[in-house]
């Protein structure tokens, strides 16, 4: 509590110093002169004058520093039965050629690109490739329906949408493109390509005068470098859920976002470099770009990308077996999940089958954490339990 008062103490009474040591710990093309600011609509600006790319920080940079070889991401997909590991170099070489991919379709800084995908290797690939290029990604959670996609396209205008064939649902496969069609169709805003990943346990069929397959468009794409851009210029768009009327979207920014979150592996979730943290969440979420994306490739960890439940993939077991499998540090999800486990496996059985030794910390955010959902995860794990 005394460290935590201390920081907390230093941010509050020098924000400016305390931050600009924090934005020290990443690499910027020029680091800034002006930390904080303010515009003239009183809105804070921070680190104005900073030049950076985040995906320069999420991959470019650790294999610059030697540890290309070391494990960036994993791909667990219980629903389709396939594992992959991406070292930081083949996912940096990967990321090169979706944003070459892009740029070959037009994208250039400052656009905007909508990824509308489930929980696979190729939607972080999407989103990195956006940041690559400085073009502003949009992802939309795959669960949502065709008018809700319709608004967020007629709002971002984006000159390209990214989707895939399809998305698995434990045991149901649910068609993409038809969703994206019809929402297109609904929007007053068409984009110019709707590029399709084709996923073999559903093929699309491609309108020819307006989308492209990922697969072919990536055999000719030359990778791209990564661009400079300002640390205030946007990252993403990520919008509100909208049960309180039209969907609001929140930008968020290149260099803030960088610093706050390197910042917060190391002293949030206290995680080793070498070592693994999984957000148990979506993409379509703002977990899911922070800390299944973000945040562990820039601290330069292992992250992992679960295509699955808590539960019925197959069992309530799954998040110990991947937690025992791939050796994780710390885990992060919501309440509900721990629920569902709760309530198919009451006595927490199935979780003596697992050895959680390597597991440090679980952390839960995005709703209330109840009191008996707490109680049951702290005395069947015997691990804390940290209630953002």
């Amino acid at each position: 509590m005394s460290a935590y008062l201390k920081e907390y103490l230093s941010a509050k009474e020098q924000p400016e110093t305390f931050w600009k040591a924090q934005a020290q710990q990443i690499d910027w093309f020029k680091f800034p002169k002006t930390i904080l600011s303010i515009d003239d609509n009183g809105i804070e600006r921070w680190f104005s004058d900073g030049v950076m790319n985040t995906c320069w920080l999420a991959l470019d940079y650790h294999c610059q520093q030697g540890r290309g070889d070391h494990t960036a991401l994993i791909y667990d997909s219980p629903v389709t039965g396939k594992k992959q590991r991406y070292s930081y170099n083949a996912l940096r070489d990967s990321v090169a050629r979706v944003a070459g991919m892009l740029a070959d379709q037009g994208v250039t800084k400052g656009d905007r690109v909508i990824i509308y995908m489930p929980m696979i290797p190729q939607a972080a690939m999407a989103m990195l490739a956006c940041a690559r290029l400085g073009a502003i990604h949009s992802v939309v959670f795959g669960g949502f329906a065709p008018n809700e996609l319709a608004v967020r396209i007629e709002d971002a205008e984006p000159k390209v949408i990214i989707t895939a064939s399809c998305g698995i649902e434990v045991n149901k496969v649910i068609s993409y493109k038809p969703m994206v069609d019809k929402a297109i169709m609904d929007s007053r805003w068409k984009p110019e390509k709707v590029v399709v990943y084709q996923r073999p346990e559903c093929l699309a069929d491609l309108n020819h005068a307006r989308d492209v397959d990922w697969s072919s468009l990536l055999q000719h794409a030359i990778p791209s470098a990564c661009v400079p851009v300002l640390a205030t210029d946007p990252l993403y768009i990520l919008y509100t859920s909208g049960t309180t009327g039209k969907p609001k979207g929140v930008v968020r920014d290149n260099g803030g976002h960088a610093v706050a979150l390197k910042y917060s592996m190391h002293t949030i979730y206290r995680q080793p470099q070498e070592g693994v943290f999984w957000a148990a969440s979506d993409v379509g979420w703002v977990v899911g770009h922070s800390y299944i994306i973000y945040a562990p490739l820039i601290h330069g960890c292992t992250t992992i990308l679960y295509e699955g439940k808590p539960v019925r993939t197959p069992d309530p077991g799954a998040f110990w077996r991947v937690c025992q499998e791939y050796k994780v540090d710390t885990l992060f999800s919501a309440p509900t999940a721990f629920r569902a486990i709760k309530k198919e496996d009451p006595n927490g059985e199935l979780l003596k089958q697992y050895d959680l030794s390597q597991l440090s910390t679980i952390f839960m955010a995005g709703e209330r954490l109840d009191p008996p959902t707490l109680e049951w995860v702290e005395s069947h794990t015997d691990k804390p339990v940290i209630d953002h």
